[in-house]
């Protein structure tokens, strides 16, 4: 029988478990996953609802209580502390050993700390496990005033938190706009407005110098570089992630950033897998990057994982690209290669809608034509179409003359592909718009 063991309890290592069940039974496949997180997989992405009272624990759970029992899979409640990859063992926090014959790695992400003087204050912390959203409940406890260092989507999630329990917020960040090093000016300012006008003190272009505390060894204020002090009872880190690789100091186990894996998934030494946050590629997809924190990569590279473990060999292929977040009130969407700042090489067509909340930015090669990226704000494309004229290699205008195929807003919503083609051809006039549209194009127009 071939023991699999799994370090981490995510949409990576689930994923795999899942999968490896599904094609190998348990006499041929013993499945162990090791996790001391939650005695149950639920949706990380779903955490900060259980802090806002949106929903409950018992509600982020994808499967029934009795999923390891009806998958033959088994849970240990602890920590992975070392790997001898040569002994193939695993060494707990515990105290522990666990013997393996095929090990994956899945332990996810821990959030990045800056060094600053009085990081270990009580009520500093940041927002990733469910320890984490635990830990918030006590530290949110009659506090007057919170503060969140870092932008990202972690940061706007935790101010949508303590906003939604009536705390005040002051969050700092570093760059001129919200997010301007993923999101083009024009979307960037928008979230920054967006945040402001929910009620969050947004401060930006400010750095952190130290944290300062009281008598009981609790955070009290905010020190900038500029001297600047800000009172405070919590504060939340959210400066990014890195993953969790310190275990394997020792192991063997190639490292960087992450993990390094190859395409399909292997790291440096036999039988030992790595999946999700956590694995780096030497060689990542076309247009991908070497790490990709996203939910839905973690799910496909387990699935390519289990695939390979089970005897049949898979590379890992994504895809084109995709994520989605929510910025308070704005939904926000991104596929294919989207640049923060047009490059050389393409076009970037935009348009905003008057509310200055819903946006569409397509960007194109400047010379074929040819769609390359969309990112929209406040309004919803269909997955499966933007994916396809991205494959498909279609133009410009041929994407805007058929925006109603990809329109995915809900039954009596205002259409607003008419003025985003109108907006077009006043930004590209020597761009053709071959079919003749209805509506206000060609009434404007005399199309």
């Amino acid at each position: 029988m071939t023991h699999v063991c799994i370090i981490g309890n995510g949409i990576a290592g689930i994923t795999a478990a899942r999968n490896i069940r599904k094609l190998k039974p348990a006499s041929d496949f013993k499945i162990t996953v090791i996790s001391a997180e939650t005695d149950h997989f639920f949706s990380r992405t779903a955490l900060m609802y259980i802090y806002m009272g949106h929903m409950t624990y018992e509600h982020t759970k994808p499967y029934e209580d009795w999923f390891w029992e009806k998958n033959n899979i088994e849970l240990v409640r602890d920590y992975a502390q070392k790997v001898d990859a040569s002994a193939k063992t695993l060494s707990l926090q515990s105290g522990g050993n666990i013997s393996y014959d095929v090990l994956v790695l899945a332990s996810g992400s821990s959030g990045n700390r800056a060094g600053w003087p009085g990081e270990e204050l009580k009520g500093i912390q940041g927002m990733i496990t469910y320890q984490d959203i635990e830990a918030m409940e006590g530290n949110t406890e009659n506090v007057k005033q919170a503060v969140i260092v870092g932008g990202g989507l972690i940061g706007v999630e935790m101010a949508e938190c303590l906003h939604a329990r009536h705390i005040p917020v002051t969050f700092f960040i570093r760059e001129k706009e919200y997010w301007s090093n993923i999101l083009p000016p024009e979307e960037s300012k928008m979230i920054s407005r967006h945040v402001r006008e929910n009620g969050i003190n947004l401060l930006t272009e400010r750095s952190v110098k130290e944290f300062r505390g009281d008598s009981q060894g609790r955070v009290s204020s905010v020190v900038l570089e500029d001297g600047e002090e800000h009172p405070c009872q919590f504060v939340g880190i959210t400066i990014g992630v890195h993953p969790n690789i310190k275990f394997l100091e020792g192991s063997g186990i190639e490292t960087n950033r992450g993990i390094m894996v190859d395409e399909q998934l292997r790291t440096n030494v036999p039988d030992v897998y790595a999946v999700g946050d956590c694995a780096q590629h030497h060689n990542p997809p076309s247009g991908r990057r070497p790490l990709e924190q996203i939910w839905y990569s973690g799910r496909m590279q387990g699935e390519t994982v289990a695939k390979t473990i089970c005897g049949n060999p898979m590379k890992y292929v994504p895809g084109i690209f995709f994520n989605s977040a929510k910025f308070f009130d704005i939904e926000y969407q991104v596929y294919g290669q989207m640049n923060a700042h047009q490059q050389d090489f393409e076009e970037q067509f935009y348009w905003e809608h008057p509310d200055g909340e819903k946006a569409v930015r397509i960007a194109f090669d400047r010379e074929s034509g040819l769609v390359i990226g969309f990112n929209l704000m406040g309004i919803r494309f269909r997955h499966e179409v933007c994916e396809r004229w991205l494959r498909e290699k279609r133009s410009i205008e041929y994407v805007v003359e058929h925006l109603e195929e990809a329109n995915f807003d809900p039954e009596f919503y205002q259409k607003h592909e008419d003025d985003i083609a109108r907006k077009f051809i006043q930004d590209y006039p020597n761009h053709p718009i071959k079919r003749k549209r209805k509506g206000a194009i060609a009434a404007f127009f005399g199309l």
